[in-house]
Parts: structure tokens; C-alpha cells; sequence
């Protein structure tokens, strides 16, 4: 006769092994950016369209999958007109607010934009405006040429920097070339931009 123990003991490597699949299964769905863009992005950027998407890993460790949503010509790096574009962050794990926007000021200053006192204000700003966010959570930047960067968290508004400047320094974190981010920087800008 096989004790309740027993019967547990037996039970769990296959438990564990269709609560990983079943885990699994539902972060691939939530991660697989669908071809209509979500209702907030639409209504920033009209007939928006998915550039490209990927994901960023540091350490090993999936940080967050990243969208580029952009309108019919594309987002074109090197281009002299600028476009309002759209950059989602769906994130894998628990991060602290505060703790994203050290990250994305370390990024800033790797770039070398902006001067110090400029990067001191910007910190100051995005701490006011990044919350902490948990798996699943999505953070959607928009790029408006020569006025600001919005920010949204799951699809409603959470605030604005309007300082072109600062728009550009940190849409540049993934975007431009010098980006630590190569492999993710490749990816989002897909076959629409001619990127080296």
C-alpha cells in the first residue's frame, strides 16, 4: 500500500513539470507582441505597425521583452525627419521604479548626453514618474519629435517630460548606434530602417 507521502513524493516531479509547461505556455503568449498595437498606442501614433521586438537579458537574466511601434514609413535612425514612435517594455521581473531610472541615467551618461546638472534633473524626473513593476507589467515611452517623452503603465497615462533633449537621450538607451544594447537595437528597428 502506498502511503499519502508516498503518493505526494511521486506526484511531484510531474506537478512541477506541467506547472513549468503551463508557466510557460503563458509568458510565451503574453510576450508575443500581436500585430495590432494596444489601444494607447494607436491613439498616440494613427495606423501604428510593429517594427520589431526582443528581448533584453542581462546576465542571463530575461529583463524585459522590448516593442518598436512606428508609423507606415518606419522609424528610420539616420533619417532627418523625425517621427512619433512608440517603445513598449514588457517586463519578466519585480524591479523598483527608482532602480529603472538609475539604470536608464547610467545609460544616458555611458552615451555621454546631456551635461551632468541636466542628468541630475532627468534622474529627479523619472523617479517621480517610473513605478515598480512586477512581472507582466508594461511601460510604454513616446517619442514626440522636439517636445518630450510621454510615459504609460499598462495602457493609462502616468506622466510627461517635456524636454526634447531628454526624449532623445532616452530613446537613444536602445536606439542609437553606440547603444550597449546592440542585439536589441538590431531587432527593433526590423527591416523597415537600414541600420549598421
Amino acid at each position: 500500500m502506498i502511503s499519502s507521502f508516498s503518493m505526494r513524493a511521486l506526484c511531484l516531479p510531474s506537478c512541477l513539470s506541467l506547472l513549468l509547461a503551463v508557466t510557460s505556455m503563458t509568458v510565451h503568449a503574453e510576450d508575443k507582441p500581436a500585430g495590432t498595437p494596444p489601444a494607447h498606442i494607436s491613439e498616440e501614433i494613427p495606423q501604428a505597425s510593429l517594427q520589431g521586438s526582443g528581448s533584453f537579458r542581462w546576465f542571463g537574466l530575461h529583463i524585459y521583452d522590448a516593442s518598436l511601434w512606428s508609423s507606415a514609413e518606419g522609424y528610420k535612425p539616420d533619417s532627418d525627419k523625425q517621427q512619433k514612435f512608440a517603445l513598449d517594455l514588457a517586463y519578466a521581473r519585480n524591479l523598483y521604479g527608482g532602480k529603472i531610472a538609475d539604470a536608464s541615467i547610467e545609460e544616458i551618461e555611458k552615451l555621454k548626453l546631456g551635461t551632468a546638472e541636466k542628468r541630475e534633473r532627468w534622474l529627479a524626473q523619472m523617479k517621480k514618474i517610473f513605478p515598480d513593476v512586477k512581472q507582466g507589467t508594461h511601460i510604454t515611452g513616446i517619442y514626440i519629435p522636439n517636445e518630450a517623452a510621454r510615459f504609460y503603465l499598462n495602457g493609462k497615462l502616468l506622466g510627461e517630460i517635456h524636454d526634447a533633449e531628454f526624449a532623445q537621450a532616452f530613446f537613444a538607451i536602445w536606439l542609437d548606434k553606440k547603444t550597449t544594447a546592440q542585439s536589441l537595437r538590431t531587432k527593433l528597428l526590423g527591416s523597415k530602417a537600414n541600420a549598421n
